[in-house]
């Protein structure tokens, strides 16, 4: 099966963040984690998802290959050439859609959201859905551009992991190694933001660089309506993921 489903970085100035972002990211965030992720780890054992055009979803999975992705504001199911498609409602009427089941464990971890009642309604909004897709492809375009850099170490690749529904690398030497992702906001922050978490913070000397602005944990973030002030935001969140990645790599051992 062809994939035809990548997303695009947008190639204009980031959008206004839409009234209604925290309730429906939260439901979007239940729905990655409590089914769509599952439906791929039901067959394979893995639940690592993806930002996908307009949205996320899973890659490739299972015999014959199918593809599960949420983007304006439906689930589709993708598979022997053919396309299913429905709205979103509920968890259990997703997970009936799919053919799987809703799964309360496998893919939650300490960032998820309660799984809640899984026959009411999601309540999201194209609107919102595509605003997410849009954030999620800048993110994976910028993570793609630091794993693509020659200075980069030993990088992961780009998923979009469902309990901390934010699409994410790993890169680094053993004691300078972190994580950069692009998160769709959290309990922590209502906008969105890019971040850099550093792993073994203890192993090393990283001084009292403005850059590591994190609250929270030993990082670097910038948020949303910071990356929104540059004339090029696709550019500036990778280079503030490779200021990330260079000062640690010049951070001497503690």
């Amino acid at each position: 099966m062809a994939d035809t489903t990548q997303p695009t970085p947008p190639d204009r100035q980031l959008r206004q963040i839409p009234a209604g972002l925290i309730d429906q990211r939260i439901a979007l965030h239940r729905l990655a984690t409590y089914v769509v992720g599952p439906a791929r780890y039901q067959q394979t054992e893995r639940f690592g998802l993806r930002a996908t055009e307009g949205g996320f979803g899973t890659p490739e999975f299972g015999d014959p290959p199918m593809r599960v992705r949420v983007a304006n504001k439906a689930i589709f199911v993708e598979q022997n050439n053919e396309t299913r498609t429905a709205p979103i409602t509920s968890l259990q009427a997703a997970a009936d859609f799919i053919g799987s089941t809703v799964d309360l464990e496998t893919a939650a971890e300490h960032d998820s959201p309660l799984a809640g009642d899984l026959d009411a309604d999601l309540g999201v909004s194209a609107e919102v859905v595509d605003f997410l897709g849009d954030w999620w492809a800048l993110g994976t375009e910028a993570l793609e551009r630091l794993r693509a850099d020659d200075a980069s170490v030993d990088p992961s690749i780009v998923q979009l992991w469902p309990g901390h529904f934010d699409p994410a690398i790993e890169e680094g030497d053993e004691a300078r190694r972190a994580s950069y992702g692009a998160s769709p906001g959290d309990g922590t922050s209502d906008e969105p933001y890019l971040y850099v978490s550093v792993w073994w913070p203890d192993r090393l000397s990283i001084g009292d660089n403005d850059y590591w602005n994190a609250e929270g944990f030993v990082g670097a973030r910038m948020t949303y309506s910071d990356l929104a002030a540059f004339a090029d935001p696709l550019s500036a969140g990778a280079d503030f993921y490779r200021q990330g990645r260079d000062l640690l790599a010049a951070s001497p051992d503690a």
